[in-house]
């Protein structure tokens, strides 16, 4: 749209509703709570409430309950259904996690977009490769999740979030066929 050569900004101030919307994407993250907590405290408080970035879906502990399908239904409903994307904190024990797992098979049921990010300090494994949940590398080898590095600043995160839902319009790439794991690996 082309404005008229005459036309001039208003000098009083926009009502809220005619000012343009900032996207502030709803996010789940994913994480070994025992061993990652600082991370995704860092991470939440650094992108989500400092720079709003974006609007944290996430479990606030672990779901208590020994029912499992109760503990997978609570996961899905009312956490990865309210969001449009997961981002997978991964340090060296992640994929090791059921629930991590279970997260990313919901995620994927859903169609919702998938980034995993390396926490800092995570050694490599013995091949000089990073540990990653299964589901997740495998989606990133098809081409629908996206994986990075720790983000250095809210405009490269609000990037990668944004790459990672561009991605996620190629449902077809989507690989989850895996079984949920039953256990947590040692």
């Amino acid at each position: 749209m082309t404005l008229p050569p005459d036309w001039q900004k208003p000098a009083y101030p926009l009502p809220p509703f005619a000012m343009p919307a900032r996207i502030k994407r709803k996010v789940f993250i994913s994480y070994h709570h025992e061993r990652e907590q600082f991370w995704f405290n860092h991470f939440s408080n650094t992108f989500s409430e400092d720079y709003e970035v974006f609007q944290d879906q996430s479990l606030d502990d672990e779901v208590e309950s020994e029912d499992l399908q109760y503990v997978n239904r609570v996961i899905r409903e009312d956490y990865i259904k309210g969001s449009s994307i997961t981002i997978v904190l991964c340090g060296s024990e992640t994929g090791k996690r059921r629930f991590i797992d279970w997260e990313l098979h919901s995620t994927l049921h859903h169609e919702h977009a998938l980034l995993g990010i390396l926490i800092p300090g995570t050694p490599p494994a013995v091949n000089g490769k990073y540990l990653v949940p299964d589901r997740l590398h495998e989606n990133i080898e098809s081409g629908y999740a996206a994986w990075s590095t720790w983000p250095g600043s809210p405009a490269e995160l609000k990037a990668l979030i944004e790459g990672a839902l561009s991605k996620s319009n190629l449902k077809y790439l989507i690989r989850n066929d895996r079984l949920k794991m039953r256990r947590n690996l040692a």
